[in-house]
């Protein structure tokens, strides 16, 4: 059996796959939102960068943006679970299997990464009078990358779960401590320490015990990338449904717990439930993070109206998605919950989130003062202006499909 070959053919067939669906996305006209926006970036980021405020803590900014991208690692090996079966007698020949998926999640991350950075690079050498060389900075950034994946790639093969989570949180002090020593050390002791943080972590690596090839977690991880392609597109035009991660969070179990126990609560309870157990909540709260840094980096001003609209828009995208949470769930063929208070209980669900991340995305752009009150207040009314839409644009759309089955 040719490996390699197999690993192609399941790509291609996978991507095969969704391209039927990408025409429908351009269509929504997603392709010319997002080309507004880099206009509209692309001449706010040129004036920024003219106009650079005096004491603009960049090496935070980048530290904050260039952190993440290096730690960023996710692999696509297309492996379903007939594969313990049928693949397993060719364990022993599964690095040629695996090591496509291992090379292209670090080249594409790499290029993402190498993108931002340069778009970054003009406001960084003109904010920072001891800014390091643009060589070297690249040089640094691709080399701790590379640790970096390495180290996420060992996490799928070790055999104690709990073993995989404390080197991931190794794995993320690491490297926010490396960027942070190049970015405010001189160059050439950070440098060495940089070397000896990874000489250590490399040795770190060879302690944990690992399987050889860690089937079961490598396909719940495929099933989990392949679920949040399937759930992008979902987002323009209706896709088959796909399997998604679920994760217990006891620390937000009794949320929802307290609804009264009757029919009209029934589904409220459910999808609570759901929201907190799928990524969808993780989505939304990275998101609602970064809309709040960013709306208080750039309050008073007209762009920051625009990036407080496009995050809510985002997150009212994700919040959107709840709404087929539970279409082929069995209880719901057995709770008796008439179509109609499903979709009221579903639709305020979605309605309260949206209102309250819009509220504390909102709360930084206060941050400019009275100076910058009239753009807040325009903020204000846009926002509830976006929220009402959307819920009418949902609710809309939930009937037409209930008309037309």
């Amino acid at each position: 059996m040719d490996l390699k070959l197999l690993w192609k053919q399941r790509r291609t067939g996978f991507w095969n796959g969704i391209l039927p669906y990408l025409g429908y996305v351009i269509q929504s006209g997603v392709a010319m939102v997002f080309l507004f926006l880099v206009i509209a970036f692309s001449a706010w980021y040129t004036s920024f960068v003219q106009n650079i405020p005096a004491g603009f803590p960049i090496r935070w900014i980048a530290l904050l943006l260039l952190a993440p991208l290096v730690l960023f690692s996710s692999y696509r090996t297309y492996l379903h679970p007939a594969d313990i079966v049928f693949l397993r007698p060719q364990e022993y020949r599964m690095q040629e299997y695996l090591k496509n998926s291992f090379a292209r999640g670090i080249i594409y991350k790499s290029l993402g990464m190498l993108l931002v950075f340069i778009t970054l690079w003009p406001l960084y050498v003109r904010a920072d009078q001891d800014a390091r060389p643009f060589g070297w900075f690249i040089v640094l950034l691709l080399l701790w990358k590379g640790l970096a994946s390495y180290g996420a790639w060992q996490e799928l093969r070790m055999v104690q779960t709990g073993a995989a989570r404390g080197y991931r949180l190794l794995r993320w002090a690491l490297t926010i401590l490396a960027i942070a020593a190049w970015l405010w050390q001189p160059p050439l002791r950070s440098v060495w320490f940089l070397l000896l943080l990874a000489v250590l972590y490399m040795v770190a690596l060879r302690f944990p015990v690992k399987h050889r090839i860690a089937w079961e977690r490598l396909i719940q991880v495929e099933r989990g990338q392949a679920g949040r392609v399937m759930r992008t597109l979902g987002w323009f035009v209706d896709v088959p449904s796909s399997g998604q991660k679920v994760s217990a969070r006891r620390w937000l179990s009794k949320w929802g717990s307290g609804l009264p126990w009757n029919a009209g609560k029934a589904y409220r309870y459910l999808i609570t439930k759901t929201f907190i157990r799928t990524e969808v909540f993780s989505i939304v709260l990275r998101l609602i993070v970064m809309g709040i840094l960013l709306s208080w980096w750039t309050a008073g001003s007209y762009f920051g109206v625009g990036v407080y609209l496009f995050f809510l828009l985002l997150v009212g995208v994700q919040l959107g998605a709840l709404r087929r949470s539970l279409g082929e769930s069995f209880w719901i063929m057995i709770y008796p919950i008439s179509a109609e208070s499903r979709r009221s209980q579903v639709l305020g669900f979605i309605f309260n989130l949206h209102a309250i991340a819009a509220l504390l995305m909102w709360l930084p752009m206060w941050a400019a003062g009275m100076s910058g009150l009239s753009v807040t207040g325009i903020a204000l009314v846009l926002g509830a202006l976006v929220i009402y839409v959307m819920r009418r644009s949902q609710g809309n759309k939930w009937l037409k499909e209930e008309e037309d089955e």
